[in-house]
């Protein structure tokens, strides 16, 4: 690049020289500077402007990240939790305790431990006191709960299963929102209950229909780590009265297998009204059913006519068995007696289903009576007035081959014809 210099002013005559010229000197010059450096790693690695931002702000975010642990354990408790009385330290949020509530299942061992060492150095009782507080030391001994069980695998675990906090509420029935934005992470905070990992994400708006009917397939057969022990009333420690003892015990581990029941049951039911409000369950219906219309209509292309009238003479029918259907059960609705026999007869049916499988001893499977009575209760849920009153008839002897037996045919009968998912069932099979 040449440069024009201006024009000197004044005469280049009137110039003299005081002195003579000094011999010119040779000096090697080399480009520095962070503009110059990032000039040539650009050319360099053949990147362009774009390609360079962007692989400096990764690295960036990845400096922010390594120093994104400096806040641990500086959350603040609120008064109630302060003033929490430490007898009860089990109905207290030890997440929040340790001013990790905002990680809480996802917080490691080194964050739990820093969170710790700064609670300690805050709220201890002699801390305080040298500072002209009062000498409480209730939330320190909460501390130190909370640390023993944070840092106890077994303990922790069973204080995760129980901390409500942590779950992700699914959005409001009947409400509009986006499906998989919605319930994506309602299915990532029940996944981490899993005993299989990975577990299968929800997908997106373009995942096949093997890859969904795989993810409801999976929660419809979760096997959950999930424990109760953390509710467990405490078992006296001294042995002066042995029966109160095992009276106790005895108390805690029905309270688990209650727990335990519900939790499945609201698992199920949870999985099934994702599974009834995916907008891809319907797609994929839809275009089953355009599929299979489609050929149909090829295949009668001949008597397309006849099929139209055959169709609406059995619209016809249908309708006029649906008229006689409901005059039918307006006659039954005008005997309230009938009626109560009817439901009396309906509630015994339960009863008597619901106890079969305990009286069947289990069928020798007791090992698994929880997973027994989650699908008995299930199956039951399931069945009209008809299926009630068979199935009763059929277990009611006791004996436990003809009553297992029964279970897997109304089963099978309700799978078949899509009343339940066969994926729902834990023992029986469809």
């Amino acid at each position: 690049m040449s440069i024009v210099l201006p024009a000197a002013t004044g005469s280049a005559a009137t110039f003299e020289a005081v002195s003579k010229y000094s011999a010119p000197t040779r000096r090697p010059i080399e480009p520095v500077g962070r503009y110059f450096l990032a000039h040539a790693t650009r050319t360099l690695r053949g990147h362009t402007w774009s390609e360079y931002e962007k692989l400096e702000a990764e690295k960036n975010v990845t400096v922010v990240e390594e120093n994104g642990d400096e806040d641990i354990g500086d959350e603040e408790q609120d008064e109630d939790l302060l003033a929490h009385d430490p007898r009860e330290w089990k109905t207290a949020d030890l997440y929040a305790v340790l001013g990790l509530s905002h990680l809480r299942w996802k917080a490691t061992d080194d964050q739990i431990k820093r969170a710790h060492r700064k609670q300690v150095l805050k709220h201890h009782p002699d801390k305080k006191s040298a500072s002209g507080g009062l000498e409480q030391d209730g939330f320190f001994k909460i501390i130190q709960k909370a640390m023993e069980t944070m840092s106890d695998v077994t303990k922790r675990q069973q204080y995760d299963s129980v901390d409500t906090n942590a779950d992700v509420v699914p959005p409001a029935p009947k409400s509009e929102y986006d499906f998989i934005e919605a319930w994506g992470p309602v299915f990532a905070s029940e996944g981490r209950f899993s005993k299989k990992q990975p577990v299968p994400s929800l997908g997106d708006m373009n995942s096949t229909k093997e890859e969904v009917d795989a993810f409801y397939s999976f929660f419809g057969k979760f096997d959950s780590w999930k424990t109760f022990e953390f509710k467990d009333e405490d078992v006296p420690d001294d042995t002066s009265n042995r029966d109160h003892k095992r009276y106790i015990e005895r108390k805690n581990v029905a309270a688990r297998k209650k727990l335990k029941q519900e939790d499945n049951k609201r698992l199920i039911a949870l999985v099934e009204r994702a599974y009834s409000e995916d907008p891809r369950i319907k797609l994929f219906k839809d275009a089953a059913k355009a599929e299979k219309a489609k050929k149909k209509w090829d295949k009668e292309a001949g008597s397309r006519k006849a099929a139209e009238e055959e169709a609406a003479k059995k619209a016809a029918a249908e309708e006029a068995a649906k008229k006689a259907a409901e005059e039918n059960a307006n006659k039954k609705a005008d005997s309230k007696k009938a009626k109560e026999a009817a439901k009396n007869a309906k509630k015994k049916a339960k009863r008597t289903i619901r106890a079969a499988a305990k009286e069947a001893e289990y069928f020798g499977d007791a090992a698994k009576s929880g997973d027994i009575d989650a699908d008995v209760e299930y199956l039951v849920e399931k069945l009209d007035d008809v299926q009630l009153q068979t199935v009763s008839s059929k277990v009611a002897g006791g004996d436990a081959t003809v009553t297992k037996s029964a279970f897997n045919e109304i089963a099978a009968e309700l799978a078949g014809v899509g009343k339940l998912q066969a994926a729902h069932l834990k023992y029986f099979s469809a």
